[in-house]
């Protein structure tokens, strides 16, 4: 049936989609490094915007924040990485842009500082995103990158340091929301009862039925712990089990304070993990091979897939930082509207490989 059934086939029913289009897109639209160049420093703008007048929310009354780093915080990394790759390549054919560097820098410490005051992951994921990106880079451009340890504790303390401002922060300004203590309790609070509930009801394929939060009317498999975003499940008017209101707080036993294997284990079964992680690796793999390709190309005087390789350093590296964190720290980096984020990335991946395929 073409009507889903369950969140399970809504969320492959929509992969789908996503794919032909994307896949389509890359096959019709040409993709020179100037446009590539353009809407990149275009979207970085716009999200270090969007993200720092969210942060300005938190300190002002009578109007809410939305925590948007949540479902665009991969596309910061993405954008801002294909930023950087464009500039790298500008330089490799002997294209000065120092200004652009130059705004690059800012724009990578405003979205560092919005997004960190909105929620410490976000700090986590782009930091993450920032070393995955370099390393891809250097590869790419033949630079070293000298991994020293004083060069991880330079890293490691800025991150304390960060974590530091804003508990400093919390409590001058009595905003618990700020505190990453706060975060780090509430993880304890649930994150043995979370893995408790996940290993003794998780089975090969779902959870026991009668496990979930609405017991009898459980479905023993894709309840919605992951999902897409309920505003599109709605638009459908698609007869799924959905968190509102109070059950978002007991949703955070599997959505946010468990690394997402265990929610995807809950909700799809082992077997429903061991695919995911295989998809993930499959993704990875095409992305590196197919950027070895496009480095071939540009090292044999070929400039047709300059904006082609900076896009796919972009993609990669953000589709990368969202698996490392979604997966194996906070669910909520690939669940709701960032599990949508998690689908474009990866198609902006694959895309490549079937345009590799057709013209070369």
């Amino acid at each position: 049936m073409l009507i889903a059934q369950n969140h399970l086939q809504f969320i492959i029913e929509v992969a789908v989609m996503i794919y032909l289009g994307i896949v389509l897109l890359f096959n019709v639209v040409a993709i020179p490094l100037s446009m590539v160049l353009f809407l990149s420093l275009i979207l970085t703008v716009l999200l270090a915007g969007l993200f720092s007048a969210d942060a300005a929310f938190l300190f002002l009354p009578l109007v809410s924040h939305h925590e948007f780093v949540h479902p665009f915080g991969p596309f910061a990394v993405f954008s801002w990485v294909t930023l950087a790759a464009s500039v790298s390549l500008l330089r490799e054919v002997d294209i000065k842009a120092s200004s652009i560097k130059a705004l690059s820098i800012i724009l990578f410490g405003v979205i560092a500082i919005a997004g960190g005051l909105m929620h410490r992951s976000f700090l986590i994921l782009w930091i993450l995103g920032w070393i995955i990106g370099t390393l891809i880079m250097s590869k790419s451009f033949k630079r070293s990158v000298k991994i020293t340890p004083k060069r991880i504790g330079t890293v490691i303390l800025a991150a304390l340091a960060g974590f530091g401002i804003l508990e400093v922060l919390s409590r001058i300004l009595s905003a618990p929301i700020l505190s990453p203590l706060l975060r780090i309790g509430r993880l304890e609070e649930f994150a043995i009862p979370s893995i408790k509930m996940v290993v003794k009801n998780t089975v090969i394929w779902g959870h026991v039925q009668g496990s979930c939060y609405w017991a009898a009317d459980c479905l023993g498999g894709s309840d919605g712990y992951l999902s897409l975003p309920m505003s599109l499940i709605n638009f459908f008017t698609l007869p799924f089990p959905l968190f509102f209101g109070v059950l978002v707080v007991k949703k955070d036993y599997i959505d946010y304070m468990l690394p997402g294997i265990f929610g995807v284990a809950f909700d799809f079964g082992y077997l429903g993990l061991i695919l995911l992680m295989g998809w993930c690796m499959v993704v990875i793999c095409t992305g590196l091979y197919v950027l070895r390709e496009y480095r071939k190309k540009r090292r044999s005087g070929s400039k047709m897939y300059l904006g082609r390789e900076a896009l796919l350093i972009g993609a990669l590296s953000a589709f990368i930082v969202q698996t490392l964190i979604g997966l194996f720290l906070f669910n909520r980096t690939i669940n709701g509207a960032a599990m949508l984020t998690y689908i474009v990335l990866s198609a902006l991946v694959i895309a490549h490989m079937v345009t590799i395929r057709r013209r070369m």
